[in-house]
């Protein structure tokens, strides 16, 4: 149904590097030309020992969230080499992306929500409506949102934080991709993050301002979309969550009339 959608079309990918191949092979397989330009970079925390000392204590948790799938992944990649994941830790997470590597690592039966993958869609579930006394363990980058921990202990949970990898602004030279956009070599921005926009602006400095503010972009959730009208861009689109939603929004938006 998508097939060539997307012909002739630039779009620039601004998900971490190790996000983005998955994505630019569906816009390749669109007809369209994908230029990698990472505005996050996922790196190891400096001292990991709060973490190794938290889930060498997980049996004591009756609730695990991861807040992403870079979370899981991070996560889980230190806790199976450490020890064994216990069998009855309920385990819940936002979205289906993280659902998948949540079962690439064995775990089934995750609690997510089936529409917007956010914390506040995750909180609408039936399973946390009553936590009073629950401990749970809330797996996430350093510094994320507390609406989701705020929210729990508000609820009368105990909830504690697992911080597994910190997000960076890549250094990356913005001239090339400067280059591209000049003769409107850039149809349209994909960004997936309010924090991966802000670092995008800001390396783009003020020479690429003006070309981000007029080129349409892409976001999967009206969060973003609300910083992305805060920075004065003025054309914004919401599309649907994930890679497969991202594409039919782009599809969409360029198909013929």
């Amino acid at each position: 149904m998508r097939n060539q959608a997307l012909k002739g079309k630039t779009i620039v990918v601004t998900r971490p590097a190790h996000q983005a191949q998955a994505f630019a092979r569906l816009i390749k397989n669109a007809g369209g030309r994908p230029i990698l330009f990472p505005a996050i970079e996922i790196r190891d925390l400096e001292d990991l020992g709060p973490f190794m000392r938290l889930i060498d204590r997980l049996d004591e948790y009756d609730l695990a969230i991861f807040i992403s799938p870079n979370a899981v992944e991070r996560a889980m990649t230190l806790i199976s080499a450490r020890r064994k994941f216990p069998h009855r830790l309920q385990v819940a997470t936002v979205g289906g992306g993280s659902v998948r590597a949540l079962e690439r690592f064995g775990i089934a039966g995750v609690v997510a929500p089936q529409g917007r993958p956010d914390s506040e869609a995750l909180l609408e579930l039936p399973a946390f409506a009553a936590v009073s006394g629950r401990r749970v363990v809330i797996f996430r980058g350093q510094g994320g949102r507390e609406l989701l921990g705020e929210a729990l202990n508000a609820r009368g949970a105990v909830v504690e934080y697992a911080e597994c990898y910190r997000r960076v602004k890549p250094e990356l030279d913005a001239a090339p991709l400067l280059q591209a956009w000049s003769g409107k070599g850039i149809d349209a921005i994909t960004v997936t993050s309010s924090e991966g926009l802000r670092n995008f602006a800001e390396m783009l400095g003020p020479a690429g301002r003006e070309r981000l503010l007029g080129t349409p972009l892409f976001v999967p959730h009206p969060r973003i979309a609300e910083a992305a009208h805060g920075l004065a861009v003025r054309k914004v689109i919401v599309t649907g969550p994930g890679d497969e939603g991202m594409l039919t929004g782009l599809a969409h938006y360029f198909r013929k009339p």
